[in-house]
């Protein structure tokens, strides 16, 4: 098996055989992010990634779940795409599951005829990136896109029958933009109504813009207790019917899971527990990414 460079994933894949076939964040810009700065975004070579398929069928008896790396892999070539759904159907009969991450500027370069053709061959879900429904905060993080272009692109994934999982950030907009980030962000979840929405806290990372701005001062982090008025605010705006909603990242302070809008009332009481006795949130050395 080949890898280039640090290899990440969705925690929900830890058990997937991963397999890139791209190299690198098609992006790789973004304020907050530290991932994939040590390699330059490129489009793994069509037979080494076959290759790499054909010895995982070698190596392993049992394949159930595939996630198809690095950071944007739905930016290859449609037919390219369809050709490695078509080997992974061939070599993997047993396999349930293919994911992939995806950009709003991947998706928007596919057309529905090819979405619906990916989904038709195996390309199961995809992960993508809001971060914040805020504008001013996706500004701020140099996320390339304002929050109405991620929504349509969400929504574009979902109407080709590709389940979509989306993930924002808490904090990530500091105290000034505590009240925009959350109740925008959950209207941008809303409009998309997603399958998945998973929950990240905001931790800084050295090398990053961000972290360069903390050290100066110019932007503050939340505190544990404002993080939970945020995240109460965020939930309380949430109205997603059937979305399966996960706090549970080891950046997060508490632990959140449910399916809206049924479990809504749960998870808020659950937030006003923890608002009245911080010392069940995680310890701040306990976090990670």
């Amino acid at each position: 098996m080949n890898y280039y460079g640090s290899v990440y994933r969705p925690p929900s894949e830890a058990r997937s055989l991963i397999v890139q076939v791209t190299y690198g964040c098609s992006h790789n810009t973004c304020a907050f992010c530290s991932m994939y700065k040590e390699k330059r975004f490129a489009v793994s070579p069509l037979e080494e990634v076959l290759a790499d398929f054909r010895e995982a069928r070698r190596l392993y008896p049992h394949v159930e779940k595939i996630f198809l790396a690095d950071g944007d892999a739905l930016v290859r070539k449609a037919g390219e795409l369809e050709t490695i759904l078509d080997t992974i159907r061939a070599l993997f009969p047993e396999c349930v599951r293919v994911t992939s991450y995806a950009s709003p500027d991947s998706i928007n370069i596919r057309s529905d005829e090819e979405l619906k053709i990916l989904r038709e061959k195996g390309l199961s879900m995809v992960y993508m990136g809001l971060e914040s429904g805020c504008d001013a905060v996706l500004e701020l993080m140099r996320k390339g896109h304002d929050a109405a272009f991620i929504v349509e692109m969400g929504r574009k994934v979902r109407r080709n029958g590709i389940a979509l999982s989306v993930t924002a950030i808490t904090g990530l907009g500091g105290p000034t933009l505590l009240e925009r980030h959350a109740a925008e962000t959950a209207a941008a979840f809303n409009a998309m109504n997603p399958e998945y929405i998973g929950m990240l806290t905001l931790m800084v990372e050295p090398g990053t813009p961000l972290y360069d701005w903390v050290q100066d001062g110019s932007f503050r982090l939340l505190t544990p207790a404002e993080d939970l008025r945020e995240t109460r605010l965020l939930v309380e705006g949430l109205d997603s019917p059937g979305s399966v909603f996960r706090m549970n990242h080891a950046s997060n302070y508490l632990a959140l899971r449910g399916t809206l809008n049924g479990d809504k009332a749960a998870m808020l009481a659950a937030i006003d527990h923890a608002a009245a006795d911080l010392s069940l949130l995680r310890p701040e050395e306990w976090r990670g990414l």
